[in-house]
């Protein structure tokens, strides 16, 4: 009897502290959350990834094909080819023309494992060595900056990953940068067919890098602490998102970033795919000019009760009006 009252003793100390070390967890998650800021910014930029590697396209139909022979495929990364680095298309082609015909060991990445493949090239009509394979090192467009930490210079942008247009793979991204930029034309989303901000970044003016293509978002630093300015605004839990009247930023025209009116339709079922909220188009501007949501606007940030909820990320095909948004919290998550 005395044994079990001991253990009591022992064991409600022991539980008044576990429960008040929980509550101080809860409390300081919940003080975190309300603390944190981000500058939503709404900025058209011109983004630029390189591969980490050169992504095949696809594979010749025709016979004799050297890549699909030897078993390679479309969404492969070809990283090296006889024992050097492959960095860019002109690296393969300058390593198939070294082996004067002869086989080349090829060395790829499929689905985040390492492979190694032998193929024979085939020479050309114009004498250069070929696999029969199409392949693609790098990637440009343009996108919309999410928002900037001004405590650490980092960016979020897009709301989505980058993916190639063939193989609909997330990019390997080796290295990138994003360039200030200036929409020069829109052309209107219609039913059944998107629109698209055009946007002129001859300029090739960097003002920030790119370290992370995620299907949250792209992510990095700028490197001019002067090309983002604004307000930092509470990151909104999904809790504290409802349906109702919001606001998207965003640059339709020139370097004007403005702020147009949307509502949030629906909160969709918790899910990674960029799509946690279904927004429509209200304000009559950006109606009249875009039509809706438009390819480019993707990272436009929505902002609802003075807090930071989310990006634009997508918009539905067969009514421009309407599209989907990422909760910025997802988009944190997806960069760790």
């Amino acid at each position: 009897m005395y044994e079990t009252q001991k253990k009591r003793r022992i064991r409600r100390p022991a539980a008044w502290l576990l429960a008040v070390l929980l509550t101080g967890v809860l409390c300081c998650q919940a003080v975190w959350a309300d603390q944190r800021t981000l500058i939503p910014v709404g900025k058209a930029v011109g983004i630029k990834l390189f591969a980490d590697g050169v992504l095949v396209v696809s594979t010749s139909e025709t016979a004799p094909c050297p890549a699909r022979d030897c078993g390679i495929r479309e969404g492969d990364l070809i990283v090296s080819c006889n024992g050097e680095k492959v960095t860019s298309t002109e690296d393969l082609q300058t390593l198939l023309q070294a082996t004067g015909g002869q086989p080349a060991a090829i060395g790829l990445r499929r689905e985040g494992k390492t492979l190694n493949v032998t193929a024979a090239p085939v020479q050309g009509e114009d004498g250069s060595w070929r696999l029969g394979a199409w392949t693609r090192d790098s990637m440009a467009g343009v996108g919309t900056l999410t928002f900037y930490d001004p405590d650490t210079g980092a960016y979020g942008a897009l709301g989505h990953g980058i993916t190639d247009t063939d193989t609909a793979q997330l990019m390997p991204l080796s290295s990138g940068s994003i360039m200030e930029t200036s929409v020069k034309a829109v052309k209107k989303g219609e039913k059944g067919e998107p629109g698209q901000l055009k946007g002129d970044f001859t300029a090739q003016h960097d003002v920030g890098t790119v370290s992370a293509n995620t299907t949250g978002g792209i992510f990095g630093t700028v490197a001019e602490g002067d090309f983002v300015s604004g307000t930092a605004l509470p990151v909104a839990q999904r809790s504290q998102v409802t349906t109702g009247p919001a606001t998207i930023l965003s640059t339709v025209s020139g370097d004007d970033t403005r702020a147009y009116q949307v509502e949030i339709v629906r909160l969709c079922p918790m899910n990674r795919d960029g799509r946690d909220l279904l927004l429509k188009v209200t304000d009559p501007q950006l109606l009249e000019t875009t039509g809706g949501i438009v390819q480019g606007m993707s990272g436009s940030p929505i902002i609802q009760n003075g807090r930071f909820v989310g990006a634009v990320t997508h918009v539905l095909v067969n009514d421009p009006s309407q599209g989907y948004g990422i909760l910025l919290e997802h988009m944190l998550e997806a960069v760790g």
